[in-house]
């Protein structure tokens, strides 16, 4: 588990570090977001 939420957060910098404009990157935390909904819903 402890893993896996590295994983996640080393992923999100990167797609934050990847982002050029604010609007980007709240679509990519709302990404981010569904993603880790997902995970969740799977346990």
């Amino acid at each position: 588990m402890k893993k896996s939420a590295l994983l996640l957060i080393v992923a999100y910098v990167f797609a934050l570090a990847g982002c050029n404009t604010i609007a980007g990157a709240g679509a990519d935390i709302q990404k981010g977001g569904e993603k880790i909904e997902d995970a969740a819903k799977k346990k």
